[in-house]
């Protein structure tokens, strides 16, 4: 029987088609950061029982593709190396990325104030500091970032949108501010490649990047889906009061923008666009976010990450030390890497709108203050470099350098200061309080002005406003109003004047002795 040329060529496409062809994880791409001095996991898909091989710097290893079709391949510490390399994964079929050097990895999440990029002149209602300048000078090849694009998922994806940009005056100002700042502070230093995979959605909470297993892992963590089955079951009513809002804002919006950029940026200020209801699919899910942007990452090889969150959850301060630290705790269990670094940026001064107490953000601030129990955690305080009107502050060098200084001395051994005062102790001295701060040994300062935003209180617990004067290493609180005061307050306010500093210009981290 003859067979039809046509059917031979029909049964060979199929065939073709059946064969999977060799692939990489999201983010082995062109002009790829790996990093060095620790085993690198090189993953991806192929034919079921493959045996497919990773071949990169002179270095070969073999793995087999699992009955799922999956497969790992574990390549050996690797020094740090400037010059770009080809990585092959071969099997059946070839898959080759170009451009991939070996330094140091940081995965850069939270919501927006991580997110906000470097430059975006249209943006209306946030611009970093002297972006221009920063964009033209921002010729660093070996500077490398990645941006995992948005996505919520119900189940651990697989696999995430992306690519490696490295930094020059085109590519910079889509990269994460902070994250950049933060490269560039290592990459001066260091003088090897650094790569940030930026991995952020604006305005989200902590609980929608927690992994299954963490939500999980406290029994306390049971209202956070509980209160979001609440969320779903208004969404229908919140949505058409949201929507409702959205057609009374547009006309006032669009009045605003014809009387210019700047008429139109102090509007969004006062009156902010209405957001949509909270809903399916919406990036507040609980663990959607890990799912769908952390979860295709694992288990990239990664010296560590940074984190810039928490005014999303600023409403619900005391749920946040223990979520938050159930996070880290479980990123760190799914990237399989021991205790990485994990730094986060606490929250700047602002005038939160519509609070009456005045001090809500310090409660979130003293939540995030305390998971630095956590091994190997760290903290930037930026409480004196905030915008008072603006919850995104512009001033992004300070900083993606304020968390740099943490990496140099805990990551890398790299001697220097990394943190203001911190309070120790405080003990009564007469009418007054004497108190005592660790990183206080290159001196304490205000600059030239009084100390301020410090407060005492007595057995009332009534605070009031105190005096406060430097004294060697210590600072001595007193009140004409607390003969005999009991407990002090530094920085207790949503947007303190925060003036306290040690000789290494550091901020001091806000503080209270009491435990009402």
């Amino acid at each position: 029987m003859r067979i039809a040329p046509f059917t031979l060529l029909a049964a060979a496409l199929l065939a073709a088609r059946a064969r999977a062809e060799v692939t990489l994880g999201p983010l082995f791409s062109d002009h790829a950061v790996l990093q060095r001095d620790k085993p690198v996991p090189v993953w991806g898909r192929a034919d079921a029982g493959e045996t497919v091989t990773v071949s990169f710097l002179g270095r070969r290893v073999a793995a087999q593709a699992g009955p799922d079709g999956r497969w790992i391949a574990l390549l050996g510490a690797l020094p740090a190396t400037a010059e770009g390399s080809d990585l092959v994964a071969a099997g059946k079929t070839t898959a080759t990325i170009h451009d991939v050097v070996v330094g140091e990895v940081w995965l850069a999440s939270g919501q927006s104030n991580m997110e906000y990029v470097v430059d975006d002149p249209n943006g209306p209602v946030f611009h970093v500091d002297h972006a221009a300048a920063e964009v033209a000078a921002a010729r660093y090849p070996l500077i490398r970032h990645f941006k995992v694009a948005r996505r919520v998922a119900a189940e651990p994806a697989e696999t995430a949108a992306g690519g490696w940009a490295p930094c020059s005056p085109a590519t910079v100002p889509e990269f994460s501010a902070v994250g950049y700042f933060f490269a560039r502070a290592l990459f001066l230093r260091l003088g090897v490649p650094v790569g940030i995979v930026n991995s952020t959605w604006g305005g989200t909470p902590v609980e929608a990047w927690l992994s299954p297993l963490a939500l999980a892992s406290d029994p306390a963590f049971a209202v956070v889906d509980r209160r979001w089955r609440e969320t779903l079951a208004a969404y229908p009513r919140a949505q058409e009061a949201a929507q409702a809002a959205l057609a009374a804002w547009r006309p006032a919006a669009e009045a605003a923008r014809r009387g210019g950029p700047l008429a139109y940026t102090l509007f969004l200020k006062a009156h902010p666009q209405p957001q949509a209801a909270h809903g399916p699919g919406d990036p507040w899910t609980p663990t959607g976010l890990f799912d769908g942007m952390i979860n295709p990452l694992l288990p990239y090889a990664l010296r560590g990450a940074i984190w810039y969150q928490g005014e999303s959850n600023a409403a619900r301060p005391g749920e946040y030390h223990a979520l938050f630290a159930a996070m880290i705790t479980a990123w760190r269990a799914h990237f399989g890497q021991g205790d990485f670094p994990f730094y986060w940026v606490q929250l700047a001064d602002y005038n939160v709108p519509g609070d009456p107490t005045g001090a809500s953000w310090e409660w979130l601030r003293e939540a995030q203050a305390q998971t630095l129990s956590l091994p190997n955690t760290g903290q930037a305080v930026t409480i004196d470099i905030g915008d008072l009107g603006n919850i995104h502050p512009s001033n992004k060098q300070e900083v993606g350098r304020r968390l740099a200084l943490l990496a140099k001395l805990n990551a890398y051994s790299i001697p220097g200061d990394c943190s203001g005062p911190v309070f120790v102790s405080a003990t009564p001295e007469g009418r007054a309080l004497r108190l005592r701060f660790k990183y206080a040994d290159a001196g304490l300062t205000a600059g030239l002005t009084p100390l301020q935003s410090f407060e005492v209180a007595g057995a009332d617990r009534k605070f009031y406003p105190a005096t406060a004067a430097i004294a060697g290493s210590t600072v001595l609180v007193q009140s004409p109003a607390v003969p005999e005061p009991v407990a002090v307050r530094y920085a207790w306010r949503n947007a303190p004047t925060a003036n306290f500093y040690n000789g290494a210009g550091l901020p001091a981290v806000p503080f209270r002795s009491d435990r009402w």
